[in-house]
């Protein structure tokens, strides 16, 4: 395999027809040049120099420059390229998220990132979280926001054939709380206890996509009731056409209703149950420095949404969480 340091010596030789020249414009002694050049024949096992009418090449050492430019352009190119990709600048970053993180938390972190890395191809692939999960798990994504149940470690695992090989960042914590109909009785209310609400038929986010049913059961057998089922939907906006249309109240995390009906109205429970929002990466691949700085940008998106809803929740604000229809 031909040696790159003693091809651009060559290269060199050649040009300045010297072996000094070579010496002197790449800082190495004669000597050390003579000993690369005679080094780099040994390899090829042809004279490469024409030694004894001045410093030409020899027909193999022409073939071989013929091909020199290109040779140490490319790995000039391929050192640009691996110096930008270790300091974050180039190469690739594939994002996966569940549908209600791509559309509150990403999208400012997405933004930033490509301000600050113009080189790296970024790419994002909306995706249910077992589905996240197992593009984590297969090598297809660097970086996966994921949603776990707090109570149950192991929901978003089931169905994986591997030990869990994910390291996560805690994101926040995203609270429940209770949609309504927009002239149900207790809509007026800024608070409810959920056992105000055991009579009520409830939609619900699906078991297998999300572990918000779960979370809800236990909460209500806290509350001392067991709930009765009207309908299970993997979307939420779909979730919110079923309460306005009086088929059931809805439980609904923080993230999945930054855009609200009019027609519904979303009100805060008493000791409300939460699901966990986490950004995942395969402990066992190689984490490129963007995945790095996207997942900062990540965290800090969700330290702001965060602040957003608390903010809203607060009845001294004047954007308190509390969504009513027009009569506010």
């Amino acid at each position: 395999m031909l040696d790159v340091r003693r091809l651009r010596v060559l290269r060199e030789v050649a040009r300045r027809s010297s072996f000094s020249g070579a010496a002197e414009a790449l800082g190495y002694t004669q000597s050390a040049v003579s000993q690369q050049v005679a080094a780099l024949e040994r390899e090829v096992g042809v004279p490469l120099l024409d030694r004894h009418r001045g410093v030409r090449p020899t027909g193999a050492g022409e073939v071989l420059l013929r091909h020199a430019d290109g040779i140490l352009a490319r790995v000039a190119d391929a050192e640009a390229e691996l110096l930008a990709l270790r300091g974050g600048d180039a190469g690739t970053l594939r994002v996966v998220a569940f549908p209600t993180a791509g559309a509150t938390v990403l999208p400012p972190a997405i933004a930033a990132f490509r301000a600050s890395y113009p080189g790296v191809e970024l790419s994002l692939v909306p995706m249910e979280v077992p589905d996240g999960r197992a593009a984590l798990e297969a090598g297809e994504c660097d970086l996966a926001l994921l949603v776990e149940d707090p109570d149950d470690p192991g929901w978003s695992a089931r169905g994986s054939a591997l030990e869990d090989p994910f390291v996560r960042t805690h994101l926040l914590d995203d609270r429940m709380n209770v949609m309504l109909p927009a002239g149900h009785a207790l809509a007026g209310r800024r608070r409810i206890r959920l056992d105000e609400l055991r009579d009520e038929p409830w939609i619900l986010g699906r078991r297998d996509y999300v572990p918000d049913e779960a979370i809800f059961d236990r909460a209500c057998r806290r509350a001392g009731f067991e709930p009765q089922m009207a309908f299970e939907s993997d979307d939420y906006l779909a979730i919110q056409g079923f309460v306005a249309a009086g088929v059931g109240v809805a439980l609904a995390p923080d993230m999945s209703i930054v855009s609200l009906r009019d027609d519904v109205v979303v009100r805060d429970l008493e000791q409300p149950p939460y699901r966990r929002v986490v950004a995942a990466v395969d402990g066992r691949a190689w984490r490129s420095p963007a995945v790095d700085a996207m997942l900062e940008l990540v965290e800090a998106a969700s330290t702001e949404f965060a602040g957003r809803v608390a903010r809203r929740r607060d009845p001294r604000s004047p954007d308190e969480h509390v969504r009513t229809p027009a009569t506010g």
